[in-house]
């Protein structure tokens, strides 16, 4: 006799490539549970490197890595168990995420006041998307939302890699990394619009694409852009940073030889 699913009948009104309670009647979907502990994986080593290295205001640059722990739990619950109310909570994790990294990314270098007044419009912005795609059921602005969130924080924090880091090596290798984490998060998306051939590794690349989100803003909004800071970061980020180099390297060696 099989035994009935543990969480009932999904509730949820999206579902994946993988066949529900096939594994465990206490998990709907256990490929997508378990590939969203990368995201919990790459926050907690975050956190483990800034309390570890007993970094400078490390309790509020830990909020985005708790962040990205938030949308491995709520994706985790949501997979596991398929119900509306867990789906909601996974959609909203991706704002809470999001949110704190807007706020740095927007008010770096900026005044007290600029600070104080775009925390505000950031927090009612995210509570109107919140309230209005969990009571009235809208997925349209929810999506929309979050894309424009995406876009906005690729820009800018692009925008100042490229005039804040005077480093010519360093800019190279944080910008070419971060890139990299573009690529990724973009990679990700379009493995998700083919789940049925790619069953959860979505999760596996945004969630790359979101720890270097969170790192490189963490890194260049700190004052802690160095030489060797992209070595510092998670598989396979650092080792992605050593194979892309910094490209500029080639050229000043063949200058100084010439010399």
């Amino acid at each position: 006799m099989v035994s009935p699913p543990f969480w009932g009948a999904p509730t949820s009104y999206l579902n994946f490539c993988e066949e529900d309670y096939v594994i465990t009647r206490y998990v709907a979907e256990f490929i997508n549970t378990l590939s969203s502990f990368t995201y919990m994986i790459y926050g907690l080593y975050g956190l483990y490197h800034l309390h570890h290295n007993q970094k400078p205001n490390s309790t509020p640059r830990s909020i985005p890595y708790f962040g990205l722990i938030g949308v491995g739990i709520c994706s985790a619950g949501y997979h596991m168990t398929l119900k509306y109310h867990t789906q909601m909570s996974d959609e909203l994790s991706m704002h809470l995420l999001t949110t704190p990294l807007l706020y740095r990314i927007l008010t770096f270098q900026s005044t007290p006041q600029r600070k104080k007044t775009t925390g505000v419009v950031l927090f009612t912005l995210f509570t109107i998307v919140m309230v209005v795609h969990m009571l009235m059921d809208e997925f349209v602005l929810h999506a929309v939302s979050f894309g424009s969130a995406v876009l906005v924080i690729t820009v800018k924090t692009l925008r100042i890699i490229r005039v804040e880091i005077k480093d010519e090596r360093v800019r190279g290798k944080v910008g070419r990394v971060a890139l990299f984490g573009v690529g990724s998060f973009i990679f990700g998306y379009l493995v998700w619009l083919i789940d049925e051939f790619a069953c959860g590794m979505w999760h596996v690349f945004t969630a790359i694409g979101g720890y270097i989100a969170v790192a490189i803003i963490d890194l260049i909004t700190s004052g802690e852009v160095g030489r060797d800071s992209v070595g510092e970061l998670a598989w396979p980020v650092a080792g992605v940073g050593r194979i892309l180099g910094d490209g500029v390297s080639e050229g000043v060696e063949e200058v100084e030889k010439r010399k």
